[in-house]
């Protein structure tokens, strides 16, 4: 996908990968705070932004009818218009809006999950119920459009849908919740199928992967039963390693460095893979057991060296884990929930830049800190907005940031904010 070095067209970043790669920006945060550029008000959303070409994109969901309960298991009906918004990125001033009214029946229903996913001239969105866009990025124009629903025969999740689209050269590539495959390939042109895999019970939370490995690119799909490679340009299963996840919550990326390939979710979920030559298969290294390595909630972990950090689903803390087997090196809640308060599902999504992370948490707080197998520096941080959503009986905002121009984009349930990360020149 080409992306300027100052864009962040996608969930995680330009390369998918958690890594902001922009210079110029703070080493650390001052106790007189960071100044913030703008703030636009928007409706409930779960969903990141995504910065490209000079425009915010984001989408959210303006409820009419009905309450949003966050009662894990059951589902709230609503009634509300789902929105794709675009953004002057400068001053946040709105230059086009896709709207279209959708009625929700999922757990949590504070508004679509999914990063809009830019890639030149288009923004692909999904929405929480399977309404999936292809928009030109300038007007806002329907190129082409599916419902999952309806083209598929897909039965939305109880948590709705939450991967987020990816695109490769000239495909586009989605979790569809559809027993016939849940992995599903569409020309990002025209939104012809290419090809469904994966059958499957559960479609799971996870966003689709692209991995290179000696030599072979592998997309990989992580479902309700087990976790998948597939060959991009035909869907031809390459290896399945099964690791089923408690309720079919595959929401973090599997994460890869060199041969191994690390992924975990809630309930003691976890395993370090070794991939083999070309796209032959994988192995289990070591599986988790309730004393060690770490199980993501909302956020994908990060491999650093020889470790592991992430946030661990049951604890809520920040965790760091030897990646060889899984040793728990050390754990904090004061980037999560604060320190000394445990929550479940704490959370704060790490984005690396250089020799140090830039944190987000649930709190709406934005650390910067030094991580090591060591322990958690923090280098400063600042309130960027207010929790504005609830559960386990906390305030929390679920919503993976952008870093694009040297700024931070985060958004809550009631506006999208972008705060000025340059600098200062001496």
């Amino acid at each position: 996908m080409a992306a300027s070095a100052d864009d962040w067209p996608q969930w995680m970043g330009p390369q998918r990968d958690g890594v902001w790669r922009e210079t110029g920006v703070v080493a650390s945060i001052p106790a007189s705070g960071l100044p913030v550029k703008w703030r636009t008000p928007i409706a409930l959303g779960y969903a990141g932004p995504a910065v490209a070409g000079g425009k915010v994109f984001v989408m959210d969901y303006v409820r009419q009818s009905g309450e949003t309960k966050n009662n894990s298991f059951n589902t709230d009906e609503l009634g509300g218009t789902e929105r794709v918004l675009c953004l002057d990125a400068a001053n946040g001033k709105l230059l086009w809006k896709h709207e279209y009214e959708r009625p929700y029946k999922i757990s949590y229903s504070s508004g679509p999950r999914c990063t809009p996913t830019v890639d030149g001239d288009k923004v692909y969105a999904l929405g929480a119920e399977g309404n999936l866009w292809c928009l030109d990025a300038a007007t806002g124009r329907v190129i082409w459009s599916k419902d999952f629903t309806k083209d598929y025969g897909a039965k939305t999740a109880v948590w709705g849908y939450a991967s987020h689209p990816l695109v490769v050269g000239d495909t586009l590539f989605c979790v569809v919740g559809s027993k016939d495959g849940v992995a599903l390939a569409l020309d990002k042109d025209t939104g012809r199928e290419r090809w469904r895999a994966l059958p499957a019970e559960a479609p799971g939370y996870c966003p689709p992967s692209l991995i290179e490995h000696d030599g072979k690119r592998q997309v990989l799909f992580w479902h309700g039963e087990a976790i998948n490679s597939v060959e991009p340009g035909s869907g031809k299963v390459n290896w399945s390693v099964p690791l089923k996840p408690s309720y079919g919550m595959a929401i973090a990326a599997p994460r890869k460095a060199g041969s191994l390939l690390f992924a975990s979710s809630y309930k003691e979920v976890g395993a370090l893979l070794k991939l083999g030559s070309g796209a032959s298969g994988a192995e289990v290294v070591w599986k988790g057991n309730p004393k060690n390595a770490l199980y993501s909630g909302t956020a994908s972990p990060f491999i650093e060296g020889d470790v592991v950090y992430g946030c661990d689903a049951d604890s809520g803390s920040l965790t760091c884990v030897r990646l060889s087997d899984g040793e728990r090196l050390w754990q904090t809640t004061e980037p999560t929930t604060g320190e000394g308060k445990k929550g479940r599902y704490g959370t704060a999504f790490l984005i690396k830049h250089e020799d140090r992370f830039f944190l987000f948490n649930e709190q709406g707080d934005l650390m910067i800190a030094k991580l090591s197998p060591k322990g958690y520096e923090e280098l400063g941080r600042f309130h960027v907005l207010e929790p504005s959503n609830k559960t386990f009986g906390r305030a929390m905002v679920w919503s993976h940031p952008a870093f694009a121009q040297r700024c931070l984009f985060a958004r809550n349930d009631k506006e999208l904010v972008c705060v000025d990360l340059a600098a200062t020149v001496k």
